[in-house]
């Protein structure tokens, strides 16, 4: 079953399909194999990715320093690491190896 999340270990790695310039930060939910977020900031100067990990992290219960972006850094379609989330985003569950 293809999914937008995995563990690895304690790490959750997360794809996301990313709409930036969106009129409220949100998770979406689960669409085309990626977890859909949107996001106030524009796609300039790294805002968009930094306000994504700040609200990956917010959302994870974790530390911005635990949220890396992996890949996609000036796509759409990003690929990140959260390191030992405390919550987890809607539609995600542990156990998923």
């Amino acid at each position: 079953m293809d999914t937008f999340y995995r563990w690895q270990g304690e790490d959750l790695i997360l794809l996301v399909r990313l709409q930036p310039r969106a009129s409220r930060d949100e998770i979406i939910g689960e669409q085309d194999g990626r977890l859909k977020i949107r996001l106030t900031a524009p796609p300039v100067e790294g805002k968009a990715n930094g306000l994504l990990r700040k609200f990956l992290a917010k959302t994870c219960g974790v530390a911005p320093q635990q949220v890396m972006l992996e890949s996609g850094d000036s796509q759409r379609n990003k690929r990140l690491r959260i390191r030992a989330p405390r919550q987890l985003p809607p539609g995600v569950t542990r156990g998923n190896e």
